[in-house]
């Protein structure tokens, strides 16, 4: 088991590495094209590993589904659903992490070739916070029983602050981090070429580049308390939590380039991933007295998700006739 989780993260390694180094060595501004051509690569490869987790839990590999005494736990058919759910799971509530990102963009006015830079250390950033998370949280839910009813609570709460957010008056110098970093960070305004420090008059400083990077980071860790642990619920099992929240993060960067010129457009979305939250809790506070399987919680999923977008696209049209 030891060796399918080195060669796991040797892979990531292994993408980031070629997304970075190779493909994206300059600042330049990621056009749609190319952003849709990244998506698409990214939701291929997530594809491509679910189907190495079909064969991965059916031949029973490493000795992975099976239990101490060689019993079957996990099939590949149900590991295989399982991390799809969470990967949709996952993916759906990146969404709403991708407006905000934009909101913190546009306060700063973070020029477009420097945003994908950003992009790339805060995933980085946040693929190791959400191991830490999801590691923390798998002990927790194989230790207590009644951290299933904590996690349903906080993910109603959390449908609850995304229906009340309002972007319009959405003020990013009201956050508690931005505050505290600007007290006692020394700060230079302005991006000085991409850089995320700098000297100033000999002494060193950041820019403001990296003040929004730390804003970013934050705001995902916010966010991944939210979103792993609805996957708690899809499977307890932490290769397919950690593999199906890694592979839904790794496109992150491509489909905010994707959707961000049209964030405008999804105006029911944020509602749809409300009721997306509020099902998954409610689903973590019936566990115990009605379990709803992973393929009715798959459909439930992808009907809201994609009625927000319909609903969205059906209001974008009519305010085009009008």
């Amino acid at each position: 088991m030891l060796w399918l989780w080195i060669s796991f993260f040797i892979l990531i390694c292994i993408f980031l590495a070629l997304d970075l180094g190779v493909f994206h060595k300059k600042d330049q501004q990621i056009t749609v094209r190319e952003a849709a051509i990244w998506t698409l690569v990214w939701v291929s490869v997530s594809l491509l590993f679910n189907v190495f987790v079909w064969f991965l839990y059916s031949n029973h590999w490493f000795g992975i589904g099976l239990d101490a005494d060689g019993l079957v736990v996990r099939t590949g058919d149900r590991a295989a659903l399982e991390f799809f759910t969470g990967y949709l799971i996952e993916k759906s509530l990146s969404f709403d992490n991708i407006f905000v990102i934009a909101l913190v963009f546009s306060y700063f006015k973070v020029p477009a070739k420097f945003q994908h830079r950003i992009l790339f250390w805060g995933i980085l950033g946040a693929l190791v916070f959400r191991g830490v998370i999801i590691s923390v949280g798998a002990y927790l839910v194989s230790e207590f029983s009644w951290v299933f009813y904590f996690f349903g609570v906080v993910l109603i709460y959390g449908a609850v602050k995304m229906l009340a957010f309002d972007e319009e008056n959405a003020d990013p110098e009201n956050g508690l981090v931005l505050r505290l970093a600007r007290r006692f960070l020394p700060i230079k305004p302005g991006f000085d070429d991409g850089r995320f420090t700098t000297r100033v008059n000999g002494e060193f400083a950041f820019t403001t580049l990296a003040l929004v990077l730390l804003v970013v980071e934050t705001t995902d860790v916010v966010f991944a308390f939210d979103s792993i642990p609805a996957i708690f619920i899809i499977t307890n099992d932490p290769f397919l939590v950690l593999t199906s929240n890694i592979f839904a993060i790794l496109g992150l960067r491509s489909l905010y380039f994707v959707l961000a010129g049209m964030i405008d457009k999804f105006h029911y979305l944020n509602w749809a991933l409300a009721m997306i939250l509020i099902f998954v809790g409610i689903k973590m506070l019936l566990h115990g007295f009605l379990p709803i399987s992973t393929g009715v919680s798959l459909g439930v999923i992808a009907f809201f998700l994609l009625l927000g977008i319909g609903a969205s696209m059906r209001r974008n049209s009519k305010l085009e006739k009008s």
